[in-house]
Formats: C-alpha cells, sequence, structure tokens
C-alpha cells in the first residue's frame, strides 16, 4: 500500500495534517524530524548549531533514503528536498504531497528564531528567502500541491478527497 508523504516548508502544518490524516484513512504516522532527533540523540537546532547546515542536509537525506514503511503517512523536514536521493525514495514509495501556505501566514506561526526552531537555512536568510529556494524543489517532487491557508480540519479533507479521487491511495 502507498505512502502518502508530505513535504512543505516549515509550520505549514506538515505534521499536525499528517496524524489526523492517518488517522481517518487508517495509515501510520511519522515524522522524519522525530527520527532525526532521535538518531542523533538532539534536538534538531542542537544538530545544527553543533554540526552546521551541510551536515544536518546530509543527516537528513540519509534518513529519507533509509526509509522503508508501507501505509504511512510521512511528515518530512521542509528540507528534505535538497536529497535527491531521499526524494527518490520517498516518490517510488508513494505519493508526494506539497502543502503550500502563504509565507505571511507562516510567518505569523513561527515564534522564536529559525534556528531555535530547527530550521535549516544557509547563512542567513530571510523566511521569504527560504521559501523561494525550497519552492521550485517542492514542485518538482510534488504529485498534489495542496494550498493551506484554511483551517486544518478543511486541509485534511481536501487533501483525502483528492487522494481518494484521483485513486492515488
Amino acid at each position: 500500500m502507498k505512502n502518502i508523504i508530505l513535504i512543505g516548508m516549515p509550520a505549514t502544518g506538515k505534521s499536525t495534517v499528517g496524524v489526523i490524516l492517518a488517522k481517518l484513512l487508517g495509515y501510520d504516522f511519522l515524522d522524519t524530524d522525530i527520527l532525526i532527533s532521535l538518531e542523533q540523540k538532539r534536538t534538531l537546532s542542537q544538530i545544527i548549531a553543533e554540526a552546521g547546515y551541510d551536515r544536518f542536509i546530509e543527516i537528513e537525506g540519509n534518513i529519507g533514503k533509509n526509509i522503508k514503511h508501507e501505509r504511512t503517512v510521512i511528515a518530512t523536514g521542509g528540507s528534505m528536498v535538497f536529497s535527491e536521493d531521499a526524494m527518490k525514495n520517498l516518490s517510488e514509495s508513494g505519493v508526494v504531497v506539497w502543502l503550500d501556505t502563504p509565507v505571511s501566514e507562516l510567518e505569523k506561526r513561527l515564534t522564536g528564531s529559525l534556528a531555535d526552531r530547527g530550521v535549516a537555512t544557509p547563512a542567513e536568510m530571510t523566511f521569504s528567502e527560504i521559501y523561494e529556494m525550497r519552492a521550485p524543489l517542492y514542485q518538482k517532487y510534488a504529485d498534489i500541491h495542496i494550498l493551506c491557508s484554511g483551517a486544518t480540519e478543511n486541509v485534511v479533507t481536501d487533501l483525502k478527497d483528492k487522494l481518494l479521487r484521483e485513486k492515488l491511495i
């Protein structure tokens, strides 16, 4: 049975939508950020601070390329799309969904610094610049693009309906 892989920016709701969608469909749920923290025995922000951006991207990619699950909703870290091997593995295991929220809404949801939240960014980039850098990759890998400007329940319903209607699961 196919997986559902959620990609998108930090704070777009991948984990929240993923948990609810998994429950509705009777799927398992997996959050790659949690896998990274467990494997590294540190928080994402600690990994980025101690190992650096490039090493974090490498660690995240290694996690993604080694996921071997079925019937699982997988919430990826926002920078997973930088690993071609990881995205190839994930894409082959199911349908990739880009949860896309307007940057202005994401900025309202984010509290504290991006580093404190464990957001991997090269140098000092604004959130808008990060979005502009990642959006083409999200678009490249996505089988489905869902705009997430409404309530979580509506996003989940829209996504579930689209997956079933298009016979993607």
